[in-house]
């Protein structure tokens, strides 16, 4: 089957069985153009709590389709590639954390969403990278411990200086490669382009930043402000993704190796055999689980 082929067939079958497709924006654009909602994580998840679907099928990783079961454990989750997890998310269990903790008894926990559901069940709130500083600044408490991302976390120390941030290594190793260095050479290649860069990057490139927000955040700043140019300093997809819906515009990705294999793990093919019930992998929580992970949840959604 062609791609076209393909998609004619999962929108077919998407509609006869009534699943909701999400595709995180990393995804390739022969997924985000089937989906019934493309966004980044946490917007994903509040969108499969709305739709009417009971079937929802999450192209993206692990902790975004768990997130998804947590915010609608009454539906049916299915992550379309099984295998597609998240380094980050994965750096840091429910075991460390809780021993961290000990040492720092009088510290709120802010965990990024990009953590998996077990962590979050001893975490006090969660944050996404662009409700972050706002909620940070909301908590009463002046002693946060900010987990996983040292990047992100050193971004909102920076933005929130009367708070008493302590940070843990740990980070996203896509965003993590990218250097002051790359950002000059884009620069020198693109002199009239404006540089947006997601806050997962080291503190040496945000500073070198003309806009740092969030995925979403970039692709609005770059549809909705007046410039010709941009250098895109977040996954290689988004900058590929502006191209279309901006034509008139030119995008440059910040480096080359800004490529997510776990985002990029899942095919066409693989959203085809799950509509079709022949893939994926379903997600299955116990009650428990959900119950305590989502107080981090529900505390973002009181706080943001």
């Amino acid at each position: 089957m062609t791609i076209q082929q393909l998609q004619q067939e999962i929108l077919k079958l998407k509609k006869e069985k009534d699943i909701c497709i999400l595709a995180h924006s990393y995804q390739t654009r022969e997924i985000t153009e089937i989906a019934d909602f493309t966004g980044d994580s946490y917007q994903l998840s509040v969108m499969a709590e709305k739709a009417p679907q009971k079937t929802v099928i999450m192209c993206g990783v692990r902790f975004m389709a768990e997130t998804v079961k947590m915010l609608s454990p009454d539906k049916t989750v299915y992550l379309a590639n099984g295998i597609a997890g998240c380094p980050m998310a994965e750096q840091m269990d429910r075991d460390m954390i809780s021993e961290v903790k000990k040492h720092y008894p009088d510290y709120t926990v802010v965990a990024y969403i990009n953590t998996t559901s077990e962590l979050k069940t001893v975490c006090d709130v969660c944050v996404t990278s662009s409700s972050a500083v706002k909620i940070v600044k909301k908590i009463e408490n002046d002693n946060i411990l900010f987990i996983p991302d040292c990047n992100l976390g050193a971004y909102v120390a920076e933005q929130v200086p009367e708070k008493n941030i302590k940070l843990l290594q740990g980070g996203c190793p896509i965003h993590a490669r990218v250097s002051a260095k790359d950002v000059e050479k884009a620069k020198e290649l693109h002199p009239d382009a404006k540089v947006l860069v997601h806050p997962e990057c080291k503190p040496d490139v945000l500073k070198l930043a003309d806009f740092v927000g969030s995925t979403s955040a970039i692709m609005d700043y770059a549809a909705d402000s007046g410039y010709d140019e941009y250098i895109i300093g977040t996954e290689i997809s988004i900058a590929q993704h502006l191209s279309y819906q901006n034509p008139e515009k030119r995008f440059y990705p910040l480096s080359k190796d800004l490529i997510c294999p776990n985002m990029k793990a899942t095919s066409l093919v693989d959203v085809y055999n799950t509509v079709k019930g022949c893939g994926g992998a379903e997600i299955i929580m116990d009650k428990e689980t959900i119950e305590q992970a989502r107080k981090c949840i529900d505390k973002m959604i009181e706080l943001g």
